[in-house]
């Protein structure tokens, strides 16, 4: 477990551009649950409630800048490219430039199947973050900070230069290609019943051309179409 030393404070507040108040919140908000689980006794709680709170607050805050946006977008556009800014994959990439897994607090099982780097735990520590500033401070506070962070992704996901729709994608290029569609399959579901985990497998022609996980059946076939999509450029 990393220490959550003034060294270790300084790396998360400096990149986030935020300084807590309750560092306390900060050392949940990186906690996993694994690390809690091997130390209950020493550690009271993990980062899950705080993801929970952290998940809403970061979607309306998402909600409200393309709502306020100066590009008019239609409701059905603003669900699109907020439905492709909060999925995991951007999140694992905001916590990934934050550095957040060089702080994360995980049990001896997680660190050694390689949690610093798993999608999944990042992308979920990143909204705890979210919910920590914001529980911290207040929405004003907790929308200045996203918005830094997000701010370039939102402009370039509007003006069309974020392939955030790999499915349709997909289903097009391979459609014009082979005259099919691309076959999706679940081959994978674990972890608790409202935090489930999905696999999916995309196949053209009964080949596998990629693989993906995401929080949704949906969400973890976007994924398997970008693996894909980039296959099929090699290709």
């Amino acid at each position: 477990m990393p220490v959550l030393s003034s060294e270790n404070i300084a790396g998360i507040e400096g990149p986030l551009g935020y300084t807590f108040r309750n560092k306390s919140l900060l050392a949940t908000a990186l906690t996993h649950k694994s690390y809690h689980h091997e130390n209950a006794g020493d550690v009271k709680t993990h980062n899950e409630r705080l993801e929970f709170l952290g998940d809403s607050v970061l979607g309306l805050i998402i909600a409200e800048a393309l709502f306020l946006n100066e590009e008019y977008l239609s409701e059905a556009g603003m669900s699109k490219i907020k439905s492709y800014l909060v999925k995991e994959l951007v999140l694992f990439d905001m916590a990934s430039k934050l550095s957040l897994g060089n702080y994360l607090s995980l049990g001896k099982g997680e660190e050694f199947t390689g949690g610093r780097q798993k999608r999944s735990v990042l992308s979920d520590a990143f909204e705890a973050l979210v919910g920590a500033v914001f529980l911290d401070s207040d929405y004003a506070t907790a929308r200045e900070v996203v918005l830094k962070l997000f701010n370039d992704r939102i402009a370039q996901t509007i003006l069309g230069k974020e392939d955030f729709d790999f499915k349709s994608e997909l289903q097009e290029k391979v459609q014009s290609a082979v005259g099919t569609l691309p076959e999706y399959r679940i081959v994978k579901q674990e972890g608790e019943e409202h935090k489930k985990i999905f696999t999916t497998e995309v196949y053209i022609h009964g080949k596998l051309f990629g693989s993906g996980t995401g929080k949704s059946k949906k969400e973890s076939q976007m994924d398997a179409a970008k693996e894909a999509l980039k296959k099929l450029e090699h290709e």
